[in-house]
């Protein structure tokens, strides 16, 4: 399954998230690039728009390999594989301690005039363009089923199937529109796939 472009699939997970139009949803995005895609399905759910903040934390010898992730107040998961990778506690107590500060100054960045949007009592769709290891939205999930939402949905456009089994339980309900055999990268079922800035993210929660 091949998407045109980010909208592309906000769209394609809109229509598949029918079911919660006109119930007030608060969509959360992934920073960076599930942002415009949250605010589109928002836009068509007639729900809030906000951003959940996580980072990966990052292999020390591949920075795009993730050994695991971290949530804005602390939580977080380190994967079974770390080890292996050279990630042990010393060096996983410094990279979570970096990344809080990214996010930290991210938070300051995105919402600097009002707080996040508080997730509870609400129904909570989390979207991300992809998934590949599942490391940020496991934390993400993890952080916001703590701060009681009344209802808690995971929305992907396309996802690793072993990476979507170690979501599942963590939500509620999970919505993926594909999780082909051959993932390798997210970016492959995009024909268009650029990057998201910060200062795209900053327009579009201002908007």
């Amino acid at each position: 399954m091949m998407f045109q472009d980010r909208l592309d699939a906000a769209r394609q997970l809109a229509h598949a998230l029918e079911a919660y139009r006109e119930r007030h949803p608060l969509v959360l995005a992934i920073p960076r690039g599930a942002v415009p895609m949250a605010k589109l399905i928002a836009q068509e759910l007639g729900g809030d728009f906000d951003v959940v903040l996580v980072r990966k934390l990052r292999s020390p010898y591949a920075a795009e390999v993730a050994v695991g992730s971290v949530d804005e107040n602390g939580w977080t998961y380190v994967a079974p594989h770390a080890a292996a990778l050279g990630a042990d506690q010393d060096y996983l107590a410094a990279e979570k301690h970096e990344q809080l500060l990214t996010l930290q100054s991210r938070r300051a960045q995105y919402t600097p005039i009002r707080p996040p949007i508080d997730p509870a009592g609400r129904i909570v769709i989390v979207v991300d363009d992809g998934l590949a290891t599942g490391a940020t939205m496991i934390a993400a999930l993890h952080g916001l089923r703590h701060r009681q939402p009344a209802r808690l949905i995971c929305a992907l456009p396309v996802a690793a199937p072993d990476s979507l089994e170690r979501v599942r339980p963590l939500a509620d309900e999970l919505i993926c529109l594909s999780a082909p055999e051959d993932f390798q990268a997210v970016g492959q079922f995009y024909r268009h796939f650029d990057q998201v800035d910060d200062e795209q993210v900053i327009a579009l929660l201002g908007g």
